[in-house]
């Protein structure tokens, strides 16, 4: 390891200790208090509207209200994944002539946003839906917030809504920054508790994560995400670049936000799945999975109801993790979770990542190996390791000095939970 990535990691791991005590003051709404989880149709359905000729994969009631019997009936809701979003794309083209309110697509959701909301709620799920800060929406479907905010929060909670998603297409730049608080106020003031998604860091070039932290409980800061690994990694990059700011703003009731789980749909290997769940785990994103449940394998659907790893993402510490090293095609991302030593040494869930392209054998496993207080880990009890993938995996005791090594697939990730022992007593 160089001197100037030792360097990093020093300061990586300063960082963590001041996150803990270091408060911001979060969006005043109580949730949030861990990563929210639940499942969104953009990515895998797109705006489609045509219900004759894709009556399956229209954004539709029809969609909504399948995807609600899944989430349940398959496990998911059990899990955790209670959010069921519904993104762009449901409106009429234009509001109410008589009282200005937003109105649903007759055509696709002929029962009304209400009762919707109320078939969401019976099964035991919470109810989100997607608005635009601006003139319209960015698919063009539909009316944008933009003089309305009062009204349109209003109407979402006499809808029952408990999360909007606030994009930020067609808003300058003052309108961004004067529009996201005033939209989070206007929801506030209904009195109904709605999670509030904000797209804002997106749309600035110089972002201040400070002052959206304070509005939002959850914000992308990123493009949006593809069915694809590139665009996986892509989104990785973006954060690990300045991974110290968005971690510093991060904690219950505020979250960055990389974008939905790509798991289960057309493009991304088995490898990969395991790759993108593990990272948004160890960052403390949400897991807002976007695919047909209908559809999604048995090992993809296993990946995302693995309680271990889900147990990382909601890890009551609430602290972001980090990239810590890169050598060569490798990279190792470190998260401080649950348990803490009465001598506050904290456990760890460490990422070991083969992106490929290893210049010896591209398509080859890679085995790493690394001593653990090189990593940070540095509690003289040391830690007893458990393979996230494979609770059945436990390695057993390691000490600070000992070396961990892993074999990594190609465009793959090994995930450890290292958990620090208690003290003798």
């Amino acid at each position: 390891m160089s001197i100037a990535r030792c360097h990093l990691l020093l300061l990586l791991l300063s960082t963590w200790d001041c996150v803990g005590i270091h408060v911001v003051n979060g969006l005043e709404n109580g949730l949030a208090r861990t990563p929210p989880m639940g499942w969104m149709p953009f990515e895998r359905f797109r705006c489609v509207t045509d219900c004759v000729r894709f009556p399956k994969d229209c954004i539709s009631e029809r969609l909504i209200r399948r995807t609600a019997n899944l989430l349940v009936s398959e496990g998911y809701a059990a899990a955790g994944y209670r959010y069921l979003i519904i993104d762009d794309c449901w409106m009429e083209a234009s509001r109410d002539m008589a009282t200005h309110e937003l109105l649903p697509s007759e055509d696709r959701f002929p029962s009304g946003m209400r009762n919707l909301g109320n078939y969401i709620h019976s099964k035991g799920l919470l109810f989100g839906i997607y608005h635009d800060l601006g003139e319209r929406t960015c698919m063009f479907q539909g009316p944008g917030a933009a003089r309305h905010f009062n009204l349109d929060a209003r109407t979402f909670a006499n809808w029952g809504v408990d999360y909007v998603k606030m994009d930020g297409c067609f808003a300058s730049e003052s309108e961004l920054d004067q529009g996201y608080p005033e939209f989070g106020r206007a929801l506030n003031h209904t009195g109904r508790p709605m999670v509030y998604s904000c797209s804002w860091p997106y749309y600035k070039a110089r972002p201040d994560f400070k002052l959206i932290a304070q509005h939002c409980n959850l914000w992308r800061f990123a493009q949006d995400i593809q069915d694809s690994m590139a665009s996986v990694t892509n989104i990785m990059m973006q954060y690990s670049k300045k991974q110290t700011e968005l971690a510093a703003h991060a904690g219950p009731g505020r979250w960055n936000d990389p974008d939905m789980l790509v798991l289960g749909n057309y493009h991304l290997s088995y490898d990969a799945s395991r790759l993108q769940l593990a990272i948004w785990s160890v960052i403390a994103a949400p897991l807002i999975m976007t695919n047909d449940l209908e559809s999604v394998r048995p090992e993809i659907k296993n990946l995302l109801l693995n309680r271990d790893i889900i147990g990382i993402n909601q890890d009551p510490l609430g602290q972001p993790g980090h990239k810590v090293l890169t050598s060569h095609n490798i990279q190792v991302w470190i998260r401080p979770v649950t348990p803490v030593s009465n001598f506050g040494k904290k456990s760890f869930a460490i990422a070991f990542l083969n992106l490929g392209g290893f210049a010896e054998c591209p398509l080859c496993p890679q085995v790493y190996k690394v001593q653990l207080y090189r990593l940070g880990l540095n509690s003289r009890r040391g830690y007893n390791v458990m393979d996230l993938f494979n609770r059945s995996h436990n390695f057993g005791l390691y000490k600070p000095k000992d070396s961990f090594s892993t074999r990594i697939n190609p465009e793959g990730v090994t995930f450890y939970k290292f958990s620090v022992l208690p003290p003798k007593g």
